[in-house]
């Protein structure tokens, strides 16, 4: 069954971490993530998943609110597909988050720290090699950090090693790290088998999230709004295919264009660019 759920739709994602019998797994994925500074012993899920919720707010709000005991305050939030203006959308979440807490207290000496953790299955950061990337605001010149209570880390899947892994025995060396193991987990749960885990960091934390996801079960509601998404980021990416696709025509298509402004005969054109001698003459 786990092979047939993906805990990269939202939905599933907030099942596992978003509960209170999981406490413990979202506490690894937070300690896996943050600095040392940050680290929780243990949290309070401030909207933890239930059916009830979830149908009466039509499965809009899947993110994961956790406040840790030193009064910290987590929003972790998995995305599967970028729908443009990423960056400006996680801000916003952080600064909703923040200045939420005057709705308890007016006092700004209240206010704590609010850390955001966004897990993406798409390049963000193009201009960063690294899949983790912390962010946080310092002073132009100095590099001063003053305002502490900012603080948002990206996770981008796609850039761990081992996320394209056909085989279990090419993603195991790739896992290092606590966090390795969560990315690997999110990105090729479908290779672990729970009767032969390998020797990995939070072993035992892998092989619960492997239950939950083995033993999961949705209403009908909750089953077809997992279909609906699926069937929504299965055209997303249908779509972006065709796009580059299309972006790659256009630009071999330029490129012989220029060849033949250039004088190269029309056979030599066609060797460089794949183009058929057809197809050429119809440029021309």
């Amino acid at each position: 069954m786990a092979a047939h759920i993906s805990p990269r739709i939202d939905l599933v994602f907030k099942k596992i971490f978003g509960v209170e019998e999981n406490k413990d797994l979202l506490i690894s994925l937070i300690n896996a993530i943050v600095s040392a500074e940050d680290q929780v012993a243990d949290i309070t899920l401030l909207n933890p998943y239930n059916v009830k919720n979830f149908l009466s707010e039509k499965g809009s709000i899947l993110d994961v609110k956790a406040k840790g005991l030193d009064g910290t305050y987590f929003n972790i939030e998995i995305q599967i597909t970028d729908e443009g203006d990423y960056d400006k959308r996680a801000l916003y979440y952080w600064a909703k988050l923040y200045t939420e807490q005057l709705e308890i207290s007016a006092q700004y000496s209240s206010l704590c720290k609010v850390i955001g953790i966004h897990i993406l299955n798409f390049f963000s950061i193009p201009k960063s090699q690294s899949y983790l990337n912390k962010f946080q605001i310092t002073e132009a010149e100095t590099g001063l950090r003053y305002f502490h209570h900012l603080e948002l880390y990206t996770i981008e899947l796609k850039k761990f090693e081992g996320a394209e892994s056909k085989a279990l025995s090419e993603l195991v060396p790739k896992i290092k790290t606590a966090l390795d193991m969560w990315v690997a987990f999110l990105t090729r749960h479908e290779l672990f088998n729970r009767k032969a885990l390998p020797s990995v960091p939070q072993q035992t934390q892998l092989d619960k999230a492997l239950t939950v996801l083995e033993v999961m079960g949705f209403t009908s509601e909750e089953r077809d709004a997992y279909e609906g998404k699926l069937k929504w980021y299965r055209t997303e990416a249908s779509a972006l295919l065709r796009a580059e696709e299309k972006g790659i025509e256009k630009g071999i298509k330029t490129v012989a264009k220029n060849l033949l402004a250039a004088g190269v005969d029309i056979e030599l054109v066609a060797k460089s660019t794949g183009l058929s001698i057809q197809a050429i003459k119809a440029l021309q």
